[in-house]
């Protein structure tokens, strides 16, 4: 195997063990290894920590569930309590489910989904404890019909009660070759 694509499924592990522990021990709360630091190299500007998602190669019915949870109640506890229970089950066992591409939700207009689009690449940077990542990665803007855009708004929704209808979903597809861990994956 090839060390791109070994630092590709090192790092959907990891983000799937930070996930599951979050789920399972911090009632959900995001770690600092599930929020990225956004590197615009171009400007030397970096915005962050931001909320990244994973996604799963095949999303539809995951997200139908997520869909469910949030439709069926508007009381946050009752969303949050079912959101918990479902991902901390085995949403997370299998990292080989998960898509290598990472999304996360900005407020619509914002200026720096502006300047992320127009500079079409940004670096990733995730750390936690001893281990860190530089992910440079492409960004794109996902349509509201896109399964990861789905994907992406329901699981936030389960979190957020406050979350506006309307929102942008970028997405991060990082060129493993590019990639950096440190300490190095073997």
């Amino acid at each position: 195997m090839s060390d791109a694509k070994n630092l590709k499924h090192y790092f959907i592990g990891w983000q799937c063990r930070l996930r599951q522990h979050a789920v399972r021990k911090d009632d959900g709360r995001p770690s600092s290894g599930m929020q990225a630091t956004l590197v615009l190299r171009a400007k030397d500007q970096q915005f962050g920590p931001v909320n990244t998602g994973l996604v799963k190669s095949k999303p539809d019915e995951i997200t139908n569930e997520f869909r469910h949870i949030v439709r069926k109640t508007h009381d946050p506890n009752l969303r949050h309590q079912a959101a918990i229970k479902l991902l901390s089950s085995a949403y997370y066992q299998h990292p080989k489910e998960f898509d290598d591409r990472l999304t996360a939700t900005f407020a619509l207009q914002s200026e720096l989904v502006k300047q992320l689009l127009e500079a079409e690449y940004c670096e990733l940077h995730f750390q936690q404890h001893q281990q860190q990542f530089k992910l440079c990665s492409k960004v794109t803007s996902l349509d509201k019909n896109n399964a990861a855009y789905q994907a992406t708004y329901w699981h936030n929704r389960m979190f957020n009660p406050v979350m506006p209808a309307a929102v942008q979903v970028l997405q991060f597809k990082p060129s493993w070759k590019k990639c950096t861990a440190s300490p190095p994956i073997d």
